[in-house]
């Protein structure tokens, strides 16, 4: 296939291009480069069948030649990211994914929206399954974030209805590995850049939170095994074993040898108690299921962060 990768430069998105290629497809890698890195791709941009635009979605996207997939991860991830630039997390969710929706119409090819747990807000229900409405506040400071993924949803599936568009819709679990930016603000990175620096483990309340943690490699194959399937979700793809805040930073003091114990500050507001995906789809419709377990990843994820930070 040839396909279209929005957002291709980011953590994720640089993962995706990478397994497109080691499987022979054609990748169209399209970034503005606000969060995205070109370091992510350089070692992807001599290869065959590689093609790097810088181009922000929110403006028309043209893309000469033939699509057969146009897969949108373009947004600012991280809270830091999406706090700082609201706006534009906002555009991009809406403007930015109405066009990709018109590239992937006008060449009647196969249209990916990366959605987020997010969407499922603080939930009341757990673990969350794809048919949970979730529990957001609309009007937080991570709303920009929550709401703009939900509309992108909510767009992809009337285009589905009204244009007959052949749309897949995958809901992402936190996700870590190597590319994530050193400041990058999510927990797995804070917690490992700060057992490296020597600095005490920021734990936000009292560390009962409880997040699921799918390694990049993981991730990925569930997208691309999504991509390929007649399913037309939401499906969630993540890790569905459950782990506490202080059991991760436990996790991270072990494996980087840190001595510099845990520091707690006051839980930012909208923070998500629990979260923990039901895989059931994943496994029975695609047969995918994660893998790496967390203390496997974390072992390959901290020499990343160790060799950026000596960088």
């Amino acid at each position: 296939m040839r396909v279209v990768v929005a957002g291709g430069s980011g953590f994720l998105g640089s993962h995706v291009c990478e397994a497109l290629l080691n499987r022979g497809d054609e990748v169209v890698c399209l970034d503005n480069f606000i969060t995205g890195d070109k370091r992510n791709v350089a070692q992807l941009v001599t290869q065959e069948g590689f093609t790097l635009i810088e181009h922000d979605v929110v403006e028309p996207v043209a893309v000469e030649g033939s699509v057969d997939a146009v897969m949108n991860l373009a947004s600012p991830a991280s809270p830091k990211d999406y706090l700082a630039m609201p706006i534009e997390t906002l555009d991009v969710g809406s403007s930015g994914t109405r066009q990709l929706l018109d590239l992937a119409r006008r060449h009647d090819a196969r249209f990916f929206m990366a959605s987020t747990s997010e969407v499922y807000g603080d939930p009341l229900v757990h673990p969350q399954p794809e048919a949970y409405w979730g529990h957001v506040n609309p009007i937080g400071e991570r709303s920009v974030y929550d709401e703009a993924k939900r509309f992108s949803e909510a767009l992809t599936m009337a285009y589905r209805r009204v244009y007959d568009t052949d749309t897949r819709i995958v809901r992402i679990f936190n996700t870590y590995g190597p590319r994530m930016q050193v400041d990058d603000g999510r927990v797995v990175s804070n917690f490992i850049v700060q057992a490296l620096r020597g600095d005490p483990l920021t734990i936000y309340g009292d560390g009962s939170q409880t997040r699921s943690f799918c390694y990049v490699a993981d991730e990925v194959r569930g997208f691309l095994a999504l991509l390929d399937s007649d399913e037309p979700g939401p499906i969630n793809i993540g890790n569905p074993v459950e782990f506490t805040m202080l059991e991760l930073a436990d996790l991270v003091i072990e494996l980087t040898g840190s001595q510099a114990g845990i520091s707690h500050r006051p839980l930012p507001n909208d923070d998500p108690q629990q979260r923990q995906p039901d895989i059931s789809m994943a496994r029975e419709r695609l047969g995918w299921e994660p893998e790496v377990a967390l203390r496997e990843g974390l072992g390959l994820t901290i020499p990343y962060f160790a060799e950026q930070l000596s960088a």
